[in-house]
């Protein structure tokens, strides 16, 4: 009863190799990702027992996809297939002073498919002690989100760990439901919280700042609101330019408040899933390390996935604690 749940679309990113732009290049190269995906493959590379449920596209991209999975050890098992195909996004690497760009393909997605009846959630669940859901896979449409409510529903049922990264972008809301009343109800489920203050003074309809004050009065406030968050987590990412960021995190766990030292990433490869990989680092060092060397722990992870290219963070758990302990300087291994 160890097995880590994850719930959400996979895409395929398609970008022009190295940091060109698509009118500079008729070479491109693919990946396969997804905010919850990228979480659950992180995890698995750390060790940890994962199942990644979602609709595929039921053709040979949504073949090689599914042994994407496969390969890192992730289950597959809960998976369903759709006629549909795949969802895209197409990226832009930017550098220095040019910023990134995406472009989606995914409104009439494999995923845009499911529906409640798809997943058999007593089965999915069977073995599981943690659920992981964001913000993105309830705002595709109506499916999706009545999909993980029915998930989520049954996971605090059975006393699972339920963390929420109810991550908030307004141009996916175009079915109808309000964003707010939505995200409000999934993270009342919710046990551990991994978000800022744009997310919580979105919830609460205030206007903290981004101060520790204001971040530990909101926290305060979220749980107050929210009794089954037991946990508050925050990320916080310093962009010198598009090629130099610094990450650190800060937390509130209703006791104590703790902020990690900077990280400089002075060189990045590739930025996307970096969230992904601190949310996943985290999840995986709340089950083995008390909170604050776990927020570290995600905060090192986050780092060293801006050297990989791909959404996903190859990283593996001793890769990340040396991190942590301060090894930065790239020095040869032999």
């Amino acid at each position: 009863m160890n097995q880590i749940i994850t719930f959400g679309e996979v895409l395929m990113r398609i970008s022009p190799r190295g940091n060109k732009k698509f009118i500079q290049s008729n070479n491109v190269e693919f990946y396969f990702g997804g905010t919850e995906l990228n979480v659950g493959i992180s995890i698995a590379n750390f060790g940890g027992d994962v199942k990644h449920i979602s609709c595929i596209s039921d053709d040979f991209i949504g073949d090689t996809a599914i042994s994407y999975l496969r390969k890192f050890g992730v289950s597959t098992s809960a998976i369903v297939r759709s006629k549909r195909p795949l969802g895209v996004y197409f990226l832009e690497v930017g550098a220095v002073i040019r910023p990134s760009a995406i472009s989606y393909n995914r409104s009439h997605s494999s995923f845009s498919e499911i529906q409640p009846k798809m997943v058999d959630w007593q089965t999915a669940l069977k073995k599981g002690k943690w659920f992981h859901w964001t913000g993105i896979t309830p705002a595709l449409n109506k499916g999706s989100k009545e999909t993980l409510l029915e998930g989520l529903k049954l996971a605090k049922e059975k006393g699972m760990q339920i963390s929420a990264d109810p991550t908030y972008r307004s141009g996916l809301w175009n079915y109808g439901e309000n964003p707010k009343e939505v995200l409000s109800e999934m993270v009342s489920y919710s046990t551990v919280f991994i978000g800022g203050i744009n997310e919580i003074n979105e919830l609460l309809e205030t206007d903290f700042s981004y101060s520790n004050k204001d971040f530990i009065e909101a926290s305060k406030q979220l749980i107050a609101k929210y009794p089954s968050i037991e946990k508050v987590f925050d990320k916080i990412r310093t962009s010198i330019n598009s090629s130099w960021h610094k990450i650190r995190a800060r937390m509130w766990n209703g006791i104590e408040f703790r902020e990690t030292e900077d990280i400089d990433i002075t060189h990045i490869v590739d930025r996307i899933g970096t969230g992904d990989a601190f949310a996943a680092g985290l999840i995986h060092g709340l089950q083995k390390f008390e909170d604050f060397k776990a927020m570290q722990f995600g905060s090192a992870a986050c780092a060293i996935k801006h050297t990989y290219l791909g959404d996903v963070n190859y990283a593996i758990e001793e890769e990340v604690i040396s991190i942590l302990e301060g090894n930065t300087t790239g020095r040869l291994k032999r």
